[in-house]
């Protein structure tokens, strides 16, 4: 029987360099979501039985040193990989009490690759937090291109940002993540940069100003800004930079397949480049 909670906040815990940091997102996205946190380890594949190094990536008393014991072997059992993703969820759990952390949380412990387990999780949770390096076969951009909830990619340390910065396109998914913004607790507190980068054309100042305006209807504090230059990522990270913004919103890969083909994705290269925290909206 599944014990998967509705519109809970997922902190995918693959990836020992930031797993602190996964669950100091979680933690605080889950407190402006006003929703329980899900403590994600998928098991590694039975072929595979690849150790991974999870000593110290979580300093609670004494139980550190266990994990320690799993490191000393190149492969492990399948029993000696479950046990090790078990007391990393206890870890886990422990470490958000630590940090005083006033809601729930509970283990999701999948035997199943990261992309099953974001697969069974992704249609009833609200969001989903990952590190930016992740261990297993699949890379970022395949678990975020097949999720069908936001994705929050965070670097370490996680960092609560004061301000964010949103792409946007004037697509189908960039409206999409806008309908999203609007209702969404989790960035009400900060003041959100709505930012196009594109020709200042009467059409795209015209859907600039519009989108600005639902953000502004919806309580949101936000400034808008229309950048004139080809290369997007670049023009992103410039003005992010320039006003020192904590963290960057789009829509996840929406261009066609061809036009990443041949001109490259922005979605991709702004995830190879991000620094703060990255929250992608899958595409509509």
């Amino acid at each position: 029987m599944s014990n998967l909670k509705p519109d809970s906040v997922i902190a995918c815990l693959d990836c020992p360099d930031h797993v602190q940091a996964v669950l100091n997102a979680s933690m605080w996205a889950s407190s402006r979501m006003q929703a329980p946190i899900g403590l994600l380890h998928s098991v590694p594949s039975l072929q595979q039985k690849a150790a991974v190094n999870y000593s110290g990536c979580l300093n609670i008393d004494d139980e550190s040193t266990l994990l320690d014991k799993f490191t000393s072997h190149e492969h492990l059992s399948n029993c000696e990989l479950k046990a090790q993703g078990k007391l990393l969820l206890h870890q886990a759990g422990a470490y958000c009490e630590q940090q005083h952390y006033k809601g729930k949380t509970y283990t999701l412990h999948r035997h199943e690759q990261l992309n099953e387990s974001i697969d069974y999780v992704d249609e009833k949770s609200q969001l989903i937090v990952i590190g930016h390096h992740v261990t297993c076969k699949s890379t970022l951009s395949q678990l975020i291109r097949v999720s069908h909830c936001p994705v929050l990619v965070t670097h370490t340390p996680f960092l609560p940002p004061t301000s964010a910065l949103f792409a946007f396109d004037n697509c189908a998914t960039s409206h999409k993540m806008l309908n999203w913004l609007c209702k969404t607790p989790l960035i009400r507190a900060l003041t959100v940069h709505i930012v196009m980068v594109a020709k200042e054309t009467p059409d795209n100042v015209d859907a600039l100003r519009e989108a600005y305006a639902r953000l502004k209807q919806a309580g949101i504090s936000c400034k808008k800004a229309l950048l004139d230059c080809r290369d997007v990522s670049a023009a992103l990270h410039y003005y992010q930079s320039e006003h020192d913004i904590g963290l960057m919103m789009s829509g996840a890969f929406g261009q066609s397949r061809l036009r990443e083909l041949l001109q490259g994705s922005d979605t991709e290269k702004l995830l190879s480049s991000t620094k703060t925290p990255y929250l992608l909206f899958p595409k509509a």
